[in-house]
């Protein structure tokens, strides 16, 4: 009876223990939601992160390999294709014409008839056969490209622009004027040659620059192709009229 009776008072005492123990639990668990949203509702739950974040692949070549690969650029009917620098490729066809284009078309349209009107009096004027050689090579080359520029504007509605005459175009290099003109019409001889030569060697120099000007700024390819050859042609050309004048310059 001695050992119920102590058995039976040890049991509530128990169940007092455990009672608190759970109430400081629960307490605890309270003030520490209060702490973690300071409005009284309880602290969201975290995710712990699964593990280290990757890093995206990049979706570009480094800047070094940028630039480098040759390309392969087909060529025109009857030519070979080219191996190029990406820098040296020319833009698409069919892509847009600017404003570049546009003033460079329509100025080496009189720019060029010029050349023509000039190399016409070399004929029966000039004094020697290295002039005369040098004019048939100008009519043969600009003549043509006179038809090209012309059909450029007229693809593209733009034959109002030829309506002027080429000395009226400001900024375009190497236009003679009319009194020089004039003046070289009534010269004969070596006179002609050596003033033909002057003034038909800076008319090239101003086609040069002009070239060069739609090639940093213009877009259109055909445009583009042309200006390449004026420069490339009338370098040339200019070298061959200082020999005419100079045998001895080569």
């Amino acid at each position: 009876m001695a050992r119920s009776a102590a058995g039976g008072g040890r049991r509530p005492a128990i169940v007092f223990l455990v009672l608190v123990e759970a109430a400081a639990v629960l307490l605890a668990l309270g003030v520490a939601g209060i702490a973690g949203t300071g409005d009284g509702r309880p602290a969201p739950r975290t995710a712990a992160p699964a593990g280290p974040t990757p890093t995206p692949t990049p979706s570009v070549l480094p800047t070094s390999a940028i630039g480098t690969a040759p390309v392969i650029q087909p060529g025109r009917p009857g030519e070979s294709a080219q191996v190029l620098r990406p820098d040296q490729l020319t833009p698409p066809p069919g892509a847009r014409h600017n404003a570049a284009d546009i003033r460079f078309v329509s100025m080496m349209v009189p720019h060029h008839e010029q050349a023509l009107q000039m190399a016409a009096l070399v004929p029966e004027r000039a004094g020697s056969t290295g002039v005369i050689a040098v004019a048939d090579r100008i009519r043969s080359a600009q003549q043509p490209e006179v038809e090209v520029l012309r059909g450029w504007l007229r693809d593209r509605g733009l034959d109002s622009l030829l309506g002027g005459t080429g000395h009226e175009h400001p900024g375009m290099h190497g236009m003679q004027s009319p009194e020089a003109i004039a003046t070289l019409t009534a010269t004969t001889g070596t006179d002609f040659d050596r003033m033909f030569v002057e003034m038909m060697s800076a008319h090239h120099q101003g086609a040069i620059a002009m070239a060069q000007e739609v090639l940093a700024n213009g877009l259109d390819q055909q445009v583009r192709e042309l200006a390449r050859n004026i420069a490339f042609e009338q370098s040339v050309e200019v070298n061959r009229m200082r020999e005419v004048l100079d045998p001895g310059s080569k």
